[in-house]
């Protein structure tokens, strides 16, 4: 009868830890029993508290899913406001989208505009700048035949060949008083 208790109640660590076994004249190593119980204390300690933790985790998780499940109806509620706003942003959008590309078509042909007049200015200061650097080139060129035709002449020949008197017999000898 007390078997049918054991198989009611779950067992404790305690309960494992307090058993005793009969002893028969071939039994089982007593050491060898009670180490194997302490492992099984440890293991049994281990899924009673394992076992604690999920039951404290599925109660917490069951409070956050009907959090979650009122805040669902509320955003579904929301999400019909929203959608019906969208729609009436978007209808004022396309209008002031249509008004924005009038005002944009007449500021491109205003700007069109003024970009040719400018690209003319320009290509013809540019024709300006063309001629005054192939009269600068001109002049230049002048210049450096110029100065060629003055390093090319005699006159530096004659200065090379020109000689000096020797200053180191000068210095040698006295100088004369009058």
């Amino acid at each position: 009868m007390m078997e049918t208790e054991v198989a009611i109640v779950p067992l404790t660590p305690l309960d494992i830890h307090n058993k005793e076994f009969s002893r028969g004249f071939r039994g089982y190593d007593e050491d060898e029993v009670n180490e194997f119980l302490d492992q099984i204390i440890k293991d049994y300690e281990m899924l009673i508290r394992e076992k604690k933790q999920l039951e404290e985790k599925v109660a917490e998780l069951t409070e956050k899913l009907n959090y979650f499940s009122n805040i669902e109806e509320t955003l579904n509620k929301s999400i019909l406001v929203a959608q019906e706003a969208a729609e009436e942003v978007k209808r004022n959008a396309q209008k002031e989208a249509k008004l924005i590309i009038k005002e944009a078509e007449k500021n491109a042909e205003r700007i069109i505009g003024d970009a040719l007049a400018k690209s003319r200015k320009i290509a013809l200061e540019i024709e300006e700048l063309k001629r005054q650097s192939k009269v600068f080139r001109a002049r230049f060129r002048m210049l450096v035949e110029a100065q060629l035709d003055m390093i090319n002449s005699r006159d530096w020949d004659e200065l090379m060949e020109y000689e000096t008197p020797d200053l180191e017999e000068e210095a040698k000898e006295p100088l004369s008083q009058p």
